[in-house]
C-alpha cells in the first residue's frame, strides 16, 4: 500500500474513532465514577489482576498519577490490593464483585445505544464494524517503528 493511501487511511479511521468516543461519552449515564476510574476496572476486568505499574504503562500514564484514584476505588471496596507472590515489593490490583458491578452498571447504557445504532447497518457491515473494532483495539497496541527520513544514496 502506497504511503499516502495508508496516511489517510489513519486520517479517516482516527477521525471517525474520535467521533464516536465523543457520542460514547455522551451517551454515558449519570456516574459517581469517574472516566480514569472506568479505565482503571476496565483494565482489571479485561486483564485480569495487575500491578499500578502495569495499569499505568497499560493506559499510558504515570504510576504516581494512579495513586488517589486507586486508594479511592479501593476504600469504595471497588478493588483489592494485596502483595505480589512473584515480588512482595508490589501490590497486585484486582476487581471484586462491586467493582465488576459497577463497571457493568457504567457501560451498560453506552452498549445499549451502540447496540441499537448497529441495529441500523446490514448484518455485513455490523460484522465489519467488529472486526474494526478488534484491529484497532491491536493498533492500540501498536509499538511501530518511528519513520525515518529517506537518506540520499
Amino acid at each position: 500500500m502506497e504511503p499516502e493511501r495508508r496516511l489517510d487511511i489513519a486520517r479517516v479511521t482516527r477521525q471517525g474513532a474520535a467521533r464516536l468516543a465523543r457520542r460514547l461519552r455522551a451517551e454515558r449515564s449519570p456516574s459517581p465514577l469517574s472516566p480514569g476510574k472506568i479505565g482503571v476496572l476496565a483494565h482489571l476486568a479485561r486483564f485480569g489482576p495487575a500491578t499500578p505499574g502495569d495499569i499505568a504503562g497499560r493506559e499510558h500514564q504515570q504510576p504516581q498519577s494512579l495513586t488517589r484514584l486507586l486508594a479511592e476505588l479501593e476504600a469504595d471496596g471497588l478493588l483489592t490490593r494485596t502483595r505480589s507472590a512473584v515480588d512482595r515489593r508490589q501490590s497486585l490490583l484486582q476487581l471484586t464483585s462491586a467493582g465488576r458491578d459497577a463497571l457493568d452498571a457504567d457501560l451498560s447504557s453506552r452498549d445499549r445505544w451502540l447496540a441499537a445504532a448497529l441495529a441500523g447497518l446490514t448484518d455485513a457491515e455490523a460484522e465489519l464494524v467488529g472486526l474494526a473494532a478488534a484491529l484497532m483495539d491491536r493498533l492500540a497496541d501498536a509499538t511501530p517503528e518511528p519513520e525515518r527520513p529517506a537518506t540520499p544514496e
